[in-house]
């Protein structure tokens, strides 16, 4: 099983690769369970990461776009699953 800083390395490297734009931040990281699925290994779990991304550049930067991605990592990693959660203006409080 990998750290969870580990964990939110690899989400990054993912979400920067699927989506082609530049990660600002890593908000949360959360363990999750056990497939349990019969794997031999049992199913270790794996790590819930949401990383924040900056999906539009804009000048002044106060006005960039920002959007909020879930990545689901296996316990070596690997990309499970990722979306996006919202997307909102740089800078806004609360949610939509």
């Amino acid at each position: 099983m990998i750290s969870a800083a580990e964990a939110a390395k690899r989400a990054v490297h993912h979400v920067t690769e699927m989506t082609g734009r530049a990660a600002e931040s890593v908000i949360g990281v959360q363990r999750t369970a056990p497939s349990g699925d019969g794997d031999a290994g049992g199913g270790e779990g794996g790590w819930c990461v949401t990383v924040e991304v900056v999906e539009t550049h804009r000048i002044p930067d106060s006005a960039d776009i920002l959007a909020t991605y879930q990545a689901e990592v296996d316990a070596d990693g690997e990309l499970v699953s990722y979306r996006r959660l919202r997307r909102y203006p740089r800078g806004r409080t609360g949610h939509d």
